[in-house]
């Protein structure tokens, strides 16, 4: 049986926990959190921000939208993440980047999917804001990142059964961290993209990096990754 034949039996549990890590996010955490709060779905949830010791407005904008406030300093994204799931309390943990935004349908259509298909996890197709060069990003994500053998999952769009995370330990603390929890989590569960939800990110890092400054960062956090044998 995989995790996602499993039902929680506690209807004082929520089904799905958001997890959103923040540091510094003002500027964009209340479109992602009014996202959150504007789904249309009939199943229960929670929501978590893990703040990394923000200096600005980010736990005011966490309280305005009726979210934990969970504050975890200087531990990076990855840890942060580990942090939210492990005072989540949902069957399913759903991964959220402060700069991600949902469409109406995500939790719906990413769960249904999950237990329709029998996957430990799932991520969906996205699209990225911004310059026009984060296109090339997007499309690696969208048609390469989704069609491996073992599905590189985004940490800033991703929803897995809460015991399947635990299973695998979470994130592992290794540069290119949702790479590595992917290929972990893959090993031995089934996986997938979701083709009927679309998210909208930022493309923040290629606006201040550059295309070519930005795919270089990517690949040197990937060889530190291949190096901790992830």
């Amino acid at each position: 049986m995989t995790p996602a034949d499993a039902q929680s039996t506690d209807p004082s549990e929520p089904d799905v926990s958001f997890i959103v890590p923040a540091f510094d996010e003002e500027a964009y955490l209340r479109g992602t959190l009014s996202s959150v709060q504007s789904l249309d779905t009939a199943l229960a949830y929670e929501v978590l921000v893990v703040d990394d010791g923000s200096s600005d407005d980010t736990p005011a904008i966490a309280r305005e939208y009726d979210a934990t406030l969970l504050e975890q300093r200087g531990t990076g994204i990855g840890a942060g993440r580990n942090f939210g799931a492990a005072h989540a309390t949902g069957e399913w943990l759903a991964f959220v980047d402060a700069d991600t935004e949902l469409r109406a349908n995500y939790l719906t259509a990413m769960v249904g999917f999950l237990e329709a298909e029998g996957l430990a996890a799932a991520s969906s197709y996205c699209r990225i804001t911004g310059p026009r060069r984060a296109k090339v990003v997007e499309a690696a994500i969208n048609h390469v990142f989704s069609r491996l053998e073992r599905p590189i999952l985004p940490g800033f769009n991703c929803v897995v059964h809460h015991d399947a995370f635990d299973e695998v330990g979470g994130f592992p603390d290794v540069p290119n961290e949702d790479t590595a929890f992917s290929r972990n989590l893959g090993r031995t569960m089934p996986t997938g993209y979701c083709p009927q939800v679309l998210v909208e990110t930022s493309g923040r890092r290629i606006a201040d990096l550059g295309l070519t400054g930005t795919l270089a960062y990517y690949l040197d956090e990937d060889v530190d990754r291949l190096r901790a044998r992830y």
